[in-house]
């Protein structure tokens, strides 16, 4: 099966305020063909990013293939998990 792992787009709006549905879908299906799963969002106007990264990574391991986009969102997800985690080790308690 030919999975992929990508961007739809759901921000019609003319002003050019797009958002994104971060979506697996077969390729061999069309481009507005139904999807397998949703993965979360993206909205490059205000920087909101929330995705499932067990779900991708479950997608990931069963042979999905992910886009460009979505393997940088992914890692910019996983490198402000690893920041966030480590500030918080390394902070001292607040008393």
């Amino acid at each position: 099966m030919a999975v992929h792992v990508r961007l739809r787009r759901i921000g019609k709006n003319p002003k050019g305020r797009p958002h994104f549905r971060v979506t697996v879908f077969d390729q061999r299906r069309g481009r507005d063909s139904k999807i397998i799963e949703e993965l979360g969002f993206y909205n490059p106007v205000s920087g909101a990013i929330k995705i499932k990264t067990e779900r991708i990574n479950f997608w990931v391991n069963n042979g999905a293939q992910l886009s460009q986009t979505v393997k940088s969102l992914v890692k910019k997800i996983e490198k402000e998990a690893s920041t966030s985690a480590k500030a918080s080790v390394d902070s001292p308690p607040k008393l």
